[in-house]
């Protein structure tokens, strides 16, 4: 099966990832990361999906399929939230729109080559339940721009007709970038100051080509994402090979359970886990990978690692773990098992960076 492309065109090294073709970096992940801690830098975000809910019920049909109160959010405003199943396990986190006055309707963003498999469960659903709500997957109708870091804010100024600082977090807006319609939301997967940007497919490139900053791939996004302890989608969670439920996974601030949805009452008998994802430093050289046994000092088994890697910005080694929850809840000395060979390092609370 041949793998989905991007609308924006770019020459530098790719791989596979979600069933997309996406580029890996484009000078080096050092240097992109860096360019993103420091001043601004730009990713695209295509593979991501994008899937529209619109008519009298879309609210009400989000609100039964994802964890978060929809009923919370204003025109033009966002948040974040998971999609469990009946089980409480975790299908995808994802972040719901409801877009501003202008577009009516809601719109959210399902983890790559994840599109088809929610606008499936949203129709099945729908029609399940009878409520009155349209479902359109539009992945490859939008083309998803992130630029991110201190300076995105001066950069995207020069390119829009909206007032970027009237934008708070989580906030989403409709303008113009480059001269193209767009929508525009204060969000992002690095924990810098950032906007993500919406607009047609055959008007990417224009958007892309005006952003004049560094342009960086998924080694960087999955380094930045890491040292703010981010989940990511088949890594830290996966309905068959690593269910865990929003608790396990250290999002239960995401959790609603004054609300109705499938997978509460499971997870209202599931808010004290017995592991919880964890962060881990280490204090010896080696990088730890997924699938890494995480032991005690004494080398007894913990866990295993589920993401990891150096950091750029403390150029230390740093991971996600599932550990038994007491270790969520103080540092502890562990080790990890890097090829054959013991690492010692400590729990911690993620972000690994301030």
């Amino acid at each position: 099966m041949s793998l989905r492309q991007s609308p924006i065109t770019h020459e530098t090294k790719t791989m596979a990832f979600g069933g997309w073709e996406m580029p890996v970096e484009f000078d080096s992940i050092r240097t992109e990361h860096a360019a993103v801690r420091g001043s601004v830098g730009k990713f695209d975000v295509s593979h991501m999906g994008q899937i529209a809910v619109s008519g009298p019920d879309a609210g009400r049909l989000l609100q039964r399929l994802t964890t978060n109160d929809v009923s919370e959010l204003d025109p033009g405003e966002a948040q974040y939230t998971a999609i469990t199943d009946e089980r409480g396990v975790m299908l995808d986190d994802t972040v719901v729109y409801r877009l501003p006055e202008s577009r009516p309707g809601y719109l959210f963003v399902p983890n790559a080559g994840h599109d088809t498999a929610m606008y499936d469960r949203w129709v099945t659903h729908r029609d399940r339940w009878g409520v009155d709500a349209t479902v359109e997957n539009r992945t490859d109708a939008y083309a998803m721009v992130a630029v991110q870091g201190p300076a995105a804010a001066a950069l995207l100024g020069e390119h829009t007709d909206l007032s970027l600082s009237a934008l708070s977090r989580f906030d989403i807006a409709a303008g113009r970038v480059a001269g193209v319609d767009a929508l525009v939301a204060r969000t992002g997967y690095t924990g810098e100051t950032g906007f993500e940007l919406l607009c047609a497919t055959d008007a990417a490139e224009r958007v892309w080509d005006a952003l004049a900053c560094q342009p960086c791939g998924l080694g960087a996004r999955d380094t930045l994402r890491l040292e703010m302890g981010f989940l990511l989608s088949g890594e830290e969670f996966h309905p068959e090979e690593n269910p865990r439920t929003p608790f396990e996974a250290g999002i239960g601030f995401a959790v609603d359970l004054d609300t109705e949805f499938l997978g509460r009452d499971t997870l209202a008998d599931a808010r004290d886990p017995a592991e919880r994802v964890v962060g881990v430093m280490l204090r010896e050289r080696g990088v730890p990978r997924g699938g890494y046994a995480v032991t005690t000092a004494d080398g007894d088994p913990l866990g295993q690692v589920t993401s990891g890697t150096m950091s750029p910005t403390l150029g230390e080694p740093i991971a996600l773990a599932y550990l038994p929850t007491a270790y969520a809840e103080a540092e502890r000395p562990v080790r990890v098992e890097i090829r054959g060979e013991p690492k010692n390092g400590h729990t911690t609370t993620p972000p690994f960076v301030s």
